[in-house]
Order: structure tokens, then C-alpha cells, then sequence
């Protein structure tokens, strides 16, 4: 392992400590609001700020190229690949398919897809107004 590659891993492992201890936080925070067992809401919420914050990234990334490579691996890859949890909306949802709740395993793999595809579209498209703006 050359020193560059262990110095990327270093940088993306940071990132993740922080993604990781952000999803921690924000998914307890907001699973206050709904019961344990009632909807998977912290899981929900979590990857919808993900993917908006992630859109965000990736379209200033492609608008202007702002992000220095070392940022970018810090930031999309550590951070964000931590904060966000794909892993836990599928096994929440197979909870719910085995828990006979049909209802909610389609409602969360339908708020879950959607909403977090919105948010990653309305980052982007933010991204392209922001850079018009600080023109």
C-alpha cells in the first residue's frame, strides 16, 4: 500500500467517524418523535438530508469543480457514505415485510426512494442557484 492511497483511506475514514457519529445523533433526535417499532422515521430523515447534501456536493462538483479531490473524498465518500443509511432502510423494511406490515414496508420504500431522489434533484438544481448567485 503506497503512502497516498493509505493517506485517501485515512481521509475517508475520518469522514466516516464523523458521517457515522452525524447519522447517530440526527437518527436518534428525530426517532423521538415516533415510537420504536411504529415507522423508521430517524432512518428516513437521515437519508433524505444525505442525498440532498450529496446532490448539493455533486452539483457544485459538476457546475464548478470546487472541491479539491482530498475534500471530495472527505466529504461525499467519508462523511456523507457514513451519515447516510441505505443498509438500514432495506433491513427495516424486510422488518416490516416479516412483521406482516405490507402498508408500511411500502410506504418507507416509497418515501425512502422518493423523497431521498428528490432531495439529491433539489441539491443539485440548489447548487446551480447558488453558483448564479455568489457570481
Amino acid at each position: 500500500m503506497n503512502i497516498i492511497y493509505f493517506k485517501q483511506v485515512l481521509i475517508v475514514g475520518l469522514g466516516g467517524f464523523v458521517g457515522s457519529s452525524l447519522r447517530f445523533m440526527v437518527h436518534g433526535w428525530t426517532q423521538r418523535f415516533v415510537p420504536a417499532g411504529v415507522f423508521p422515521l430517524g432512518t428516513l430523515v437521515v437519508n433524505v438530508i444525505g442525498c440532498f447534501f450529496l446532490g448539493l456536493l455533486g452539483g457544485l462538483l459538476a457546475y464548478r469543480g470546487i472541491l479539491e479531490p482530498g475534500h471530495r473524498l472527505f466529504l461525499m465518500i467519508g462523511v456523507l457514505g457514513g451519515f447516510t443509511t441505505f443498509s438500514a432502510f432495506a433491513f427495516e423494511t424486510l422488518i416490516l415485510i416479516e412483521n406482516a406490515e405490507a402498508l408500511k414496508a411500502f410506504a418507507n420504500i416509497l418515501l425512502q426512494v422518493g423523497l431521498s431522489l428528490a432531495a439529491a434533484y433539489a441539491g443539485y438544481i440548489g447548487a446551480r442557484y447558488m453558483l448564479i448567485v455568489l457570481k
